[in-house]
C-alpha cells in the first residue's frame, strides 16, 4: 500500500486595500524612506483600517478565495486550523469564527499560536493528521492584524509590519508530492528579545499597562537578526543534506519575510540565485504567520509540478525550523 502524503491542492488570499508607504510613515514617525529601504527591505505594507475588523476578516477572505479557487464545499473540510498572534479575542479562537462564516460546519477549529513559524508549524501538525489517515482535506490559514501591536511612535518597529491573510487546502495524496519532511525547533531563549509586555497573565492589560504603553512589540532588533539568520539558514541546510537537496535541484526556497537583509544571508549561505529565493517583502512587509502563505499564493503560478520547495521561517520564542515539499500541481 503507497504511503499517504499530505500535500497543498489551492491556495487563496487576501491584502487589505490600504497601503501604508514609507513616505507616510515618514511623517508620522521620525525615519525615512531611505533609512527603511536600506535596512529592511520595506516600500509599503498594506493595513486593515476599518473599524470593528480584526484578524478573522482577513482569514475568511482568504478562505473564501481558496474555496472559489478549488471549488470545494465547505461541508467537506475536516479541520480549519489559523495560525495568529493577533487573534479576534482571548477566546474563542479565531478559527472558529472563520468556521462559521465559511460554512464549514463539519470541521474542528482551532488556532495555533507559534509567532512568526505558525504556518511552518501548523502545516507540520496537519501533514501528521493526514499521514495517520484519520483526515482527508484540512484549510490552514496563516493571518495577522499586525497593525493591532504596532507602536506607530516607535521607529524600529512600526516600519516593519503589515496586515493580511493566505489560506492553503491540504490533502491526502498517494503520489510522491507534497509534505517531505521537516526540520522544526524551540529554543525558548528568545523572551527577552521579542514579545509584548502585557496583556496576557503574567501582566494583565491596567491603566498602568495602557499609559506606559506595553501593549506592543517589543524588539531588540540587533539580537533577532542574528539569531534569525544562523537559525534559518542552519534549518535549511539540514533538510537539504537530509534529502539530497542542493543549488540544483532546489527550485524555490520561500523563507519567512521579516528582513530582506536575513533573507539575503540565508540565500548566500545556500549558495542560492535570487530567482531561487520568493521575496514579496517589498510591498507586504512583515505579516507573521501569514507571510509563508502569503508568498505562495502570490507565487503560485510560478510553481510546477515535482517542483522542490524548502520552507523556512523564525520567530519569538525563539521558534524556528524549515520544511520540505514537492509541490502537488
Amino acid at each position: 500500500m503507497a504511503r499517504q502524503r499530505a500535500v497543498i491542492t489551492g491556495v487563496g488570499g487576501f491584502l487589505p486595500d490600504y497601503v501604508l508607504g514609507n513616505d507616510e510613515l515618514a511623517r508620522m514617525v521620525d525615519t525615512s524612506d531611505e533609512w527603511i529601504t536600506t535596512r529592511v527591505g520595506i516600500k509599503e505594507r498594506r493595513i486593515l483600517t476599518e473599524d470593528g475588523l480584526g484578524t478573522s476578516y482577513v482569514a475568511r477572505k482568504a478562505a473564501k478565495q481558496l474555496l472559489k479557487n478549488t471549488g470545494v464545499d465547505p461541508m467537506t473540510i475536516d479541520a480549519l486550523i489559523v495560525a495568529t498572534t493577533t487573534g479576534d479575542y482571548r477566546f474563542p479562537s479565531t478559527a472558529s469564527i472563520v468556521a462559521g462564516k465559511i460554512g464549514a460546519k463539519n470541521a474542528f477549529a482551532y488556532d495555533i499560536s507559534a509567532a512568526c513559524c505558525g504556518f511552518l508549524y501548523t502545516l507540520d501538525s496537519v501533514a501528521c493528521m493526514i499521514e495517520a489517515g484519520r483526515y482527508k482535506r484540512v484549510i490552514i490559514i496563516g493571518a495577522e492584524k499586525m497593525s493591532s501591536m504596532v507602536d506607530y511612535k516607535d521607529r524600529a518597529t512600526c516600519p516593519l509590519f503589515g496586515d493580511g491573510a493566505a489560506a492553503v487546502m491540504v490533502e491526502a495524496t498517494e503520489e510522491e508530492v507534497g509534505y517531505m519532511d521537516s526540520y522544526m525547533r524551540t529554543d525558548g531563549i528568545g523572551l527577552p528579545f521579542l514579545h509584548m509586555k502585557a496583556g496576557g497573565s503574567v501582566c494583565p492589560s491596567s491603566h498602568f499597562t495602557v499609559d506606559h504603553r506595553l501593549h506592543y512589540i517589543y524588539q531588540e532588533g540587533k539580537t533577532v537578526y542574528r539569531y534569525a539568520v544562523s537559525n534559518m539558514s542552519e534549518d535549511c541546510e539540514i533538510i537539504a543534506q537530509r534529502n539530497g537537496l542542493n543549488k540544483e535541484n532546489i527550485n524555490y526556497v520561500i523563507p519567512h519575510q521579516a528582513n530582506l537583509r536575513i533573507i539575503e544571508a540565508v540565500a548566500k549561505r545556500l549558495d542560492l540565485s535570487p530567482e531561487q529565493v520568493i521575496v514579496n517583502i517589498e510591498h507586504v512587509g512583515n505579516t507573521s504567520a501569514a507571510s509563508i502563505p502569503l508568498a505562495i499564493w502570490e507565487n503560485e503560478k510560478r510553481f510546477k509540478k515535482g517542483d522542490n520547495i524548502i520552507l523556512t521561517a523564525f520567530g519569538a520564542g525563539f521558534v524556528h525550523g524549515a520544511s520540505y515539499l514537492k509541490w502537488g500541481y
